[in-house]
């Protein structure tokens, strides 16, 4: 008995995913491995965290065409796999093993917060001994120049990309000293944020110190990082500054540093500032 046309035709093949009846699972083609997502970083990302400079930094790099990958100069932002891709910078792998600093200084007022300055003016790089510098570190944030206190320096990119980014919210104190005496009105204005160039700061916290004649002393903590915002918010409120000294980041204090000395951050403390900005 001849077949039918119907009894022909080939059976469809087995598409992936599940059939109608979802308990039973449908077999799937073999197929090539894809690396999973999770696995996959930025490429200026990759480099922030293994010290060849900041994100912009390298960015820039890239941009330069400076930066190979698996041979091929890279493109900005292309991903890369750290467990099997090659990275190169000005043909040089970046190496396996990275050693990273974390140091804090006490500026002195007088000082420029930069790595160089064409006016011949004093940077705080100056005040760092060659071996840090050789390996890198550059300052994280800045402090104007008539700003003293607490300043971080770090060969690690990704830690200054973290600590000055503003949607990490890494909050900074300063002991401000101004003229005049501030109401209570005044210092609900500077908690409750002042507006600098059409933008209203944030919520900032307030906590008086002293009060003499002609002057006030408090400390104000603020995760923002405008331009002399601090400044630009006391003379807001009709009090200029006088003096400014920053004396914490996040969980890291200023401690008992004189002007101009630095130290190196402990292991507690780099581990809880990683943790702090989501560092694994």
């Amino acid at each position: 008995m001849p077949f039918s046309a119907a009894s022909k035709r080939k059976k469809k093949p087995t598409v992936l995913g599940r059939g109608k009846d979802k308990s039973t699972p449908v077999p799937r083609k073999s197929a090539q491995k894809v690396p999973a997502s999770s696995s996959l970083e930025r490429l200026q990302k990759y480099m922030a965290r293994r010290g060849v400079g900041s994100r912009r930094k390298c960015e820039q790099m890239i941009l330069a065409g400076c930066v190979k990958v698996n041979g091929v100069v890279a493109q900005l932002g292309c991903k890369v796999d750290p467990t099997v891709d090659r990275v190169e910078v000005d043909d040089r792998p970046i190496p396996d093993k990275v050693i990273h600093y974390y140091v804090a200084m006490n500026k002195p007022p007088g000082y420029i917060t930069a790595c160089s300055d064409r006016h011949g003016s004093k940077l705080v790089i100056d005040l760092l001994p060659k071996k840090l510098l050789k390996a890198g570190v550059v300052p994280v944030g800045r402090l104007d120049k008539a700003t003293g206190g607490l300043l971080l320096f770090t060969s690690d990119g990704e830690m200054v990309y973290r600590l000055t980014h503003p949607s990490y919210s890494v909050w900074k104190t300063y002991r401000v000293t101004v003229k005049g005496n501030p109401t209570e009105e005044k210092y609900r204005q500077l908690r409750e944020g002042v507006t600098i160039d059409g933008h209203l700061t944030s919520p900032a916290k307030v906590e008086q110190i002293k009060r003499s004649k002609g002057r006030a002393v408090f400390n104000l903590t603020i995760h923002e990082g405008r331009k002399r915002q601090i400044r630009r918010m006391c003379k807001a409120i009709g009090h200029p500054v006088l003096e400014l000294f920053r004396t914490r980041i996040g969980p890291i204090t200023i401690g008992r540093l004189g002007p101009g000395e630095h130290r190196n951050l402990t292991e507690t403390e780099i581990e809880t500032l990683k943790s702090v900005v989501g560092i694994r």
